[in-house]
């Protein structure tokens, strides 16, 4: 019984490409803690269409919480995502925290570094952006 739960654990995780479901409620509690540089994944929707400013996809997103976010989405190391204004999303990224408080995630893209140790995407209509 346990050979068939691992199995299908695995199948599971492979059928999901293995990325992190949902915590919306865990990324309101990351903002409420002021945890920079936490790793989230959270739904949202977009406030605004997104503008292009150097080599960053930037828009905002309205979280189930309640939160508005700035999103930073690096087009040098990820492809642009066809977004608009009132369209869902899935982010997982790296939660920062600037003077204001103006609350925002980045590092939606796979290619990692330093600044961003954990591989990031982007979820739109069923695809993955990152």
């Amino acid at each position: 019984m346990k050979q068939v739960a691992a199995i299908a654990a695995a199948f599971l995780m492979v059928a999901c490409g293995g990325r992190d479901a949902a915590d919306d409620q865990g990324l309101h509690n990351d903002i409420q803690q002021s945890s920079n540089g936490a790793e989230v994944t959270f739904d949202a929707t977009l406030s605004n269409d997104p503008v292009q400013s150097g080599d960053h996809e930037v828009f905002d997103v309205k979280t189930t919480t309640g939160e508005t976010l700035e999103i930073d989405h690096n087009t040098s190391l990820a492809q642009n995502v066809p977004l608009h204004k009132g369209d869902a999303v899935v982010i997982h990224g790296q939660l920062y925290i600037d003077p204001g408080p103006r609350y925002g995630v980045h590092c939606t893209h796979a290619h990692t570094s330093s600044g961003c140790p954990n591989p990031g995407w982007i979820e739109y209509n069923s695809n993955y952006y990152e």
